[in-house]
């Protein structure tokens, strides 16, 4: 089995992540442990996009019941824009110093047993930003990864009987990402390379977009398609229709059905500050 869990790129939506944990536990061959939501930089260059203060208090807001997603600042609060690449392996890095555990590479496996090896490694700091006032949520997140671990396996057999596992951190993301892949010189070859062949993907399909003829479009998706799970459910869900677009139209001509994919913070947050009011972003 693996224990995987997902970095998630903005627009958002908490119920994005249940759908893709709901679908993936079904298959019987993972067992979701945790979500990070991880807002982008504000220098990320698109057109209207809302301060990365707004869109941090808008994510702790829509999972601040949950027990198993997290909001993680790093991204946000570093000196200019990350690449989705560097923000996986940061991740990734910092998992395997807080928990002590191996991660292993969609294409390179690592039998490591759950609760992991100690990795001697001399500490490195967690954040490049001296100055975020909000250092301590990565750390407790992987403390409580840590937790699950344990509790999964909370009694440690002997080794000849210990069963491994993959521990893996995946990018979750709609097919509209997916299909920009697909768009010559926006990505750079390496670093998809490194996003789907060493990470591997989970695409939640949106207004029914054929994702088999999106990654035929790319030689990469082509080359590393069985690290790429497509979240296959019911073709009617009404999460496959979600966009922060298109929940701003709906908050600003008054439609209710938005209550269906955003809490009521979130709601309550949007309207008091009137992010609304600019469509575009």
């Amino acid at each position: 089995s693996s224990l995987s869990i997902y970095l998630l790129p903005l627009p958002f939506s908490p119920f994005s992540l249940e759908r893709a944990r709901d679908y993936l536990h079904k298959t019987g061959r993972f067992i979701v442990i945790g979500g990070i939501v991880s807002p982008v930089h504000d220098s990320y260059g698109k057109q209207g996009l809302v301060s990365s203060r707004h869109r941090l208090t808008m994510c702790q807001l829509a999972v601040q019941s949950s027990d198993w997603i997290r909001v993680d600042p790093w991204e946000c609060y570093q000196d200019t824009w990350q690449t989705t690449c560097s923000v996986l392996e940061h991740h990734r890095d910092l998992m395997k110093r807080v928990t002590g555990c191996i991660l292993s590479n969609v294409n390179t496996p690592s039998l490591t047993p759950v609760i992991g090896q100690p990795q001697n490694e001399t500490p490195q700091p967690i954040y490049q930003n001296s100055n975020l006032s909000n250092k301590p949520t990565a750390v407790k997140f992987f403390g409580k990864v840590g937790e699950s671990l344990s509790r999964i396996c909370c009694v440690r057999p002997p080794m000849e009987r210990f069963t491994f596992v993959e521990l893996r951190i995946l990018l979750l993301c709609g097919s509209d990402l997916l299909e920009s892949f697909c768009i010559p010189g926006l990505w750079n070859e390496a670093d998809m390379e490194v996003i789907v062949g060493d990470f591997g993907i989970v695409v939640v399909p949106r207004d029914g977009a054929d994702t088999d003829r999106i990654m035929n479009h790319s030689s990469i998706l082509r080359k590393y398609k069985n690290n790429i799970l497509v979240v296959k459910d019911d073709v009617n869900h009404p999460m496959a229709v979600v966009s922060s677009t298109k929940s701003r139209l709906a908050l600003q001509h008054g439609d209710g059905h938005v209550v269906d994919y955003l809490c009521q913070p979130v709601i309550d947050y949007i309207l008091k500050s009137q992010l609304y009011l600019n469509a575009s972003g």
